[in-house]
């Protein structure tokens, strides 16, 4: 399986940028105290919900996310137990029903790991919606208007691939029902553990309570499979 390639557009000189700043917490890190990537996608998922609710925009949407890169920059590593550590995000671009969110996570005012997250705003009953005027009026001077693709590439796994159960959580539901993006993100360090230099994981599918989960790996991937079919799939790199 070819490593997915993902562009980082840097931060933007003009148009709307967010940030907050949080300390690293003794669950969010593994046994040798380095943030979690887990955790990183709950950072992500913060930043975006507190840069949303900022904005004034209007909040009849549920946004769900479709894809999400995680690496670290050159020269970079991952946050310690302790540390303060603030997260920017900005838009990256958008297309017809969806919009790409850059988050850079920095330490003393040095970025050192970067994502990128394709998200689709879907209204109550769970349907895809356009992107509206509002939004693009709000983001798209931070992103030149940028026009991202919404198309995500699924590859099975192969033959051979190590199979196991991945029990699920009541924990790990969120407001939409499905299995939370941070708590499927714990597959991938379940298999790579805190010495992840990049990742990619996308969704396909949800998984909801009750699924009939498998765990597969094959040492550089990762795949959650519910009867037959992949609901997630992980690609990374060691740091």
């Amino acid at each position: 399986m070819t490593f997915p390639e993902v562009l980082y557009v840097p931060m933007p000189s003009k148009g709307r940028t967010f940030a907050h700043s949080r300390r690293v917490r003794l669950d969010e890190v593994g046994p040798d105290a380095r943030l979690r990537v887990d955790a990183v996608a709950r950072y992500l998922q913060d930043v975006a919900s507190d840069d949303w609710a900022d904005s004034g925009l209007s909040n009849d949407l549920t946004w769900v996310v479709r894809r999400t890169a995680v690496r670290l920059v050159e020269g970079g590593r991952w946050p310690m137990l302790g540390e303060d550590v603030t997260v920017t995000t900005w838009c990256g671009g958008y297309g017809a029903a969806w919009a790409e969110r850059r988050s850079s996570i920095s330490i003393d005012g040095t970025p050192h790991v970067e994502t990128v997250a394709l998200w689709v705003p879907i209204d109550r009953s769970g349907r895809p919606q356009r992107i509206r005027d509002e939004f693009r009026s709000m983001y798209g001077e931070a992103c030149g208007n940028r026009k991202v693709s919404g198309r995500v590439e699924l590859v099975e796994p192969p033959e051979g691939a190590v199979r196991r159960p991945w029990s699920l959580r009541k924990s790990d539901l969120d407001i939409v029902d499905h299995v939370n993006n941070a708590a499927q993100w714990s597959a991938v360090v379940e298999v790579a553990g805190s010495s992840i230099g990049e990742a990619v994981l996308t969704h396909h599918g949800p998984i909801e309570e009750g699924d009939d989960v498998t765990l597969v790996d094959d040492g550089s991937n990762v795949w959650l499979v519910v009867d037959g079919d992949v609901r997630v799939a992980a690609s990374f790199r060691s740091a």
